[in-house]
């Protein structure tokens, strides 16, 4: 009766620097703050993706030189054409519009490894199409493929020790029915 709830961290900008705040809310309150909930669409894919990779900031670079909202490599960003990273950082249409190809792409590379995984579990993991779009965001495509065509035996952690299973579990059970697989997908 009447504790303190913490919401989630928001962005304050303060000449020119960000810096996340959390705003204590009492209990009692708490029906008044208009918190946004995610449903299990796309939507709530990309915005989940981009909170566990970047806390949805469209302009970090993490010390491993990945950028933005979804935290793309720059061989990823070549491949869509995207040279100048500063004008990619600064461009948040860019950057969904790049994240969709992206997906657009993996689904495409992985249509086959879709078909005969999804129901599955393999790993120890129920394996879902919108877990094998995370996982080949977090990894790679060929990395997908080789955990699940290896029934789980070969294993892939990213840099910082994230495991692709985290990601095939984390982000399992969106619908991701509207992004439809295409080999060559213009950002």
């Amino acid at each position: 009766m009447g504790g303190i709830i913490l919401l989630t961290s928001f962005t304050v900008l303060n000449d020119k620097k960000e810096k996340a705040v959390t705003t204590p809310v009492p209990a009692h309150e708490i029906e008044k703050v208009n918190i946004p909930f995610l449903q299990k669409d796309f939507v709530g894919f990309k915005e989940a993706l981009a909170f566990k990779e970047s806390q949805g900031n469209y302009r970090v670079v993490n010390e491993l030189g990945y950028l933005g909202k979804y935290q793309f490599g720059r061989e990823t960003l070549k491949r869509f054409r995207i040279y100048n990273t500063d004008y990619f950082l600064k461009n948040p249409k860019l950057q969904e519009r790049t994240f969709v190809a992206y997906c657009k792409l993996n689904k495409w590379i992985l249509r086959k490894d879709i078909k005969r995984s999804v129901g599955k579990t393999i790993g120890g993991v129920k394996i879902t199409e919108s877990g094998i779009l995370a996982a080949a965001h977090l990894g790679g495509a060929g990395n997908v493929k080789k955990f699940l065509r290896s029934n789980g035996t070969i294993k892939f952690n990213d840099a910082f020790g994230t495991s692709m299973q985290s990601y095939l579990e984390k982000f399992a059970d969106y619908d991701v029915s509207n992004i439809k697989a295409n080999k060559k997908p213009i950002v």
